[in-house]
């Protein structure tokens, strides 16, 4: 007996692909660079993104997306730096998608900021899985969380452009290594950049400050 089988997430991935391409063209349109923030919970995202909007907000308008199954508290961190925040709850989904991506650059109304920072759902899984049409897409990685995370989550550090680790101040509590960690992403993505960040000294906040600036500036030369 034939049974017929169907490949749901490849219909999945083929429509949310399309839908990407239409943030895309969505960005371009209005000279627009939206960056997808990704990491785990606790990682140091919304702490980061502050930081990140007092040291950029000189050059750019900015704007915030943060997606979460609840809550408005990290919109709220954000715009208290000045950021234009726009709060998108998935309703328990654990990832953000290019048709939540859109909807959420469209509540900005008009009045679109230039540079835009997605904070995606808290998680090393769901949000590597699906292009949500960004030209910069950001993962963080904290001391605590372990060298070995590219081995166990290899997709997240495959897609990523840009890699920040972050908590440094507790590497004298963790066996962290930054040499095992760039081992570990040897056969992943080797020549992924690796910033080292610290909230409380400040290493590694200017550089990428810098990074972020150039890629805006190449993108869209004329938000520089």
């Amino acid at each position: 007996m034939d049974i017929p089988v169907l490949d749901v997430r490849a219909g999945i991935e083929a429509e949310n692909a399309a839908r990407a391409e239409k943030v895309r063209a969505f960005l371009k349109e209005k000279s627009v660079f939206l960056i997808n923030l990704m990491a785990s919970p606790g990682a140091g995202k919304t702490t980061l993104l502050c930081r990140l909007i007092d040291l950029l907000r000189a050059d750019f308008s900015i704007g915030v997306m943060e997606a979460d199954v609840d809550s408005d508290v990290d919109a709220r961190a954000a715009a208290l730096r000045g950021a234009k925040a726009v709060q998108l709850h998935t309703g328990g989904m654990c990832h953000m998608d290019a048709k939540m991506t859109l909807e959420g650059l469209l509540a900005f109304g008009n009045d679109i900021p230039e540079l835009i920072f997605l904070e995606n759902v808290g998680n090393m899984v769901c949000p590597a899985e699906f292009d949500t049409g960004a030209q910069l897409k950001i993962m963080l990685l904290s001391v605590p969380e372990g060298d070995d995370k590219p081995l166990k989550y290899p997709l997240m550090f495959q897609v990523s452009d840009l890699l920040g680790v972050t908590k440094l101040d507790t590497l004298p509590a963790f066996d962290f290594s930054f040499e095992r960690l760039r081992a570990n992403l040897a056969d992943i993505n080797p020549s992924l950049p690796v910033f080292p960040i610290s909230r409380d000294s400040g290493e590694g906040l200017e550089q990428l400050a810098n990074e972020i600036r150039r890629r805006v500036c190449s993108t869209i030369p004329k938000t520089c």
